[in-house]
């Protein structure tokens, strides 16, 4: 047994229409031990700080390389991804919770099909069924496209929602990640073909006036992506096509 401890401590909840109650668990320190391999631990031998054998915790996971965005969680009430998390860099006890814009599946797992339905709505995708035999597609410009890959660098982790005060469940704001995607997908030479739709859908109801700039989400996002400058040339674009409309 290591003689240095972890303590972590964990917000869990049954299902999703039971309480949530606070369970503490105990782990000899490894070295470069992150949240996932904690987490792997406690489920490996699921016994409390108490010494009472209780039920594995349950989390979401897939890559382990910050890349798929699965494994997003509320850690000392910052909203990251767990697999980078490290101990070593964390304040004890480590408190680990669910994110609180979404609904709760099972204690730290939960259910991020606002954001998914949100994509949905505004056409986050390139349309190119029965393009095949066309040829290859009209080509980026080398400026555009250097831009255009940090916004693609988005993996739906929801991080940047759980950040933004305006995004709760007294609110139908889709968010800062939907709306980057806008940006993204109405620079593509193919993409912009239904950019009008796309800026019609965010003018409209939980659109971009439901942003507050707080710039919470730029400062959460685990790439780095500039979403608050996306925000602000979906202004300008919205703007200008509200001018093509009252025109039209």
């Amino acid at each position: 047994m290591s003689e240095k401890q972890v303590v972590i401590k964990v917000l869990r909840q049954d299902d999703q229409t039971s309480e949530p109650y606070e369970e503490e668990f105990k782990l000899d320190y490894r070295p470069n031990m992150n949240i996932i391999s904690a987490l792997m631990e406690i489920r490996r031998n699921p016994v409390n700080s108490k010494g009472e054998k209780t039920t594995p915790i349950a989390w979401d996971m897939n890559c382990l390389e910050e890349v798929c965005g699965a494994c997003s969680m509320v850690i000392n009430g910052k909203p990251q991804q767990s697999c980078t998390a490290l101990v070593d860099k964390l304040t004890q006890p480590i408190r680990l919770e669910p994110m609180k814009t979404f609904p709760v599946v099972r204690d730290l797992v939960v259910d991020r099909s606002r954001m998914f339905d949100s994509l949905k709505k505004v056409k986050a995708w390139i349309p190119i069924d029965g393009t095949y035999d066309l040829g290859p597609g009209p080509r980026m410009a080398e400026s555009k496209r250097q831009w255009a890959y940090e916004l693609s660098k988005c993996m739906t982790c929801g991080v940047c929602l759980e950040a933004c005060p305006n995004v709760n469940s007294k609110s139908d704001f889709i968010g800062p990640a939907p709306l980057s995607q806008v940006r993204l997908f109405n620079a593509h030479p193919t993409g912009e073909m239904n950019a009008a739709e796309r800026l019609e859908t965010i003018m409209g109801e939980g659109g971009l006036a439901n942003c507050g700039n707080s710039q919470n989400c730029v400062q959460a996002c685990p790439k780095g992506i500039p979403l608050t400058t996306s925000i602000a040339a979906l202004n300008r674009s919205t703007a200008l096509q509200s001018f093509k409309n009252f025109f039209g």
